[in-house]
């Protein structure tokens, strides 16, 4: 359990910091998606995003229906992204910033939730 609390403590900062970036400066999501078309910047952001969802994923992949779960699911989300950049990365580039700009309020929205939430449940603020 030690792990899933730390686990949600790093991504509620991670989401909400990435919630407030994104809402302050929503140029940086902009910049984000024309670096992906430099191949250097596209193979480090896909080794980054491969080593943290496999290392979430070593040390917690709990597929249990409770909180638990959307830590899983970050880490396969992060892995499976990262493989996607590396392996093919002009598709899933294009699938990323399709996906951005259509749901973009809905992606913001998510990201401070899921923030909230699992910061919640790593520092128990609200009794669930």
């Amino acid at each position: 359990m030690e792990t899933s609390v730390f686990l949600a403590k790093f991504w509620g900062w991670y989401l909400l910091i990435f919630f407030f970036i994104l809402s302050f400066n929503p140029q940086r999501i902009r910049q984000i998606f024309e670096d992906l078309k430099d191949q250097k910047f596209l193979i480090l952001a896909a080794f980054a995003a491969i080593i943290l969802g496999l290392l979430n994923i070593l040390f917690h992949n709990i597929w249990e229906p409770d909180w638990r779960f959307i830590i899983t699911g970050l880490g396969w989300i992060s892995l499976f992204i990262g493989l996607g950049l590396f392996v093919f990365p002009d598709s899933t580039t294009r699938r990323l910033t399709t996906l951005n700009i259509r749901f973009v309020q809905v992606i913001y929205i998510i990201l401070f939730l899921m923030g909230i939430f699992l910061l919640n449940m790593g520092y128990q603020l609200v009794l669930y």
